[in-house]
């Protein structure tokens, strides 16, 4: 199977410099899947329904996409409902309880945790489970969408650096892994209230701090410029956060980015 959708420039498949409707085989898309479900959590089937202590939004999918109680919002874009509703679009039969009513059964994380092993859940990771590929093309639609996202967030001197090293980075044969994956892990950076201390840490500021010129391959700068982001981070954090403990565990995620079987 082929997975057909418009994409700016994202190798390992095809490199363009302008949007085209190109194809994804259905193995790549679930080799890419499989790697950021690891990264998420473990590889868990546990992990693709979660909601995590201090958070007010379930977590679900390969991608943790969040889903909000009804009547919730907050500082993060939900994604869940759109994920559904890109599944029922790709003909994927949904648990019949979401063919009308796509929020999220429970209020809190109290309320979730007591539900762990009834039937929404294990419908919902069933569910999860089958479709990891797909899911893989619904990530792609947001990183389609962040290069022109980005660009128009910084000034025109930048514009340049940063649609560079975008295409730098597709052209790897890791290239759509890593941009797939560090979008999903640490967003794209364009929004102002994803700071700390006026700094951000998304991939519009890893492909800002990637060197002009390079004698190394784009996906060692782009993980090397992506520890650096990562690190200041932590040191612009609240210390009550204690975000330092993270930082192991990041870097060995962008480190997988370089691996030959990713």
């Amino acid at each position: 199977m082929l997975f057909k959708f418009l994409l700016l420039t994202l190798s390992g498949i095809f490199l363009l410099q302008e949007a085209h409707s190109i194809t994804i085989p259905q193995e790549t898309a679930k080799k890419i899947g499989l790697k950021i479900w690891y990264n998420e959590c473990a590889g868990t089937l546990s992990g693709l329904s979660t909601w995590n202590d201090g958070e007010e939004f379930a977590s679900m999918g390969i991608g943790h996409f969040i889903w909000y109680p009804k009547g919730k919002a907050g500082l993060y874009k939900e994604q869940f409902p759109s994920l559904l509703k890109f599944l029922e679009d790709n003909q994927v039969t949904l648990p019949k309880w979401l063919n009308t009513n796509k929020e999220c059964p429970w209020k809190n994380r109290e309320d979730f945790l007591q539900d762990t092993e009834r039937e929404k859940l294990v419908e919902l990771r069933t569910l999860l489970v089958s479709t990891v590929d797909l899911q893989v093309v619904f990530m792609t639609q947001r990183l389609e969408q962040a290069l022109p996202k980005m660009l128009k967030s910084v000034s025109e001197e930048k514009k340049t650096h940063i649609k560079r090293q975008f295409y730098r980075v597709s052209e790897n044969p890791n290239g759509l892994y890593a941009l797939l994956d560090y979008i999903n892990f640490k967003g794209e950076g364009a929004s102002e209230k994803e700071r700390y201390n006026n700094q951000g840490w998304g991939l519009l500021q890893v492909l800002e701090q990637m060197p002009i010129h390079s004698k190394s391959s784009a996906i060692e700068d782009f993980i090397n410029s992506a520890k650096t982001v990562l690190a200041r981070r932590v040191a612009n954090s609240p210390q009550e956060r204690g975000e330092k403990r993270w930082l192991k565990g990041w870097f060995n995620r962008l480190n997988s980015y370089k691996n030959k079987n990713s």
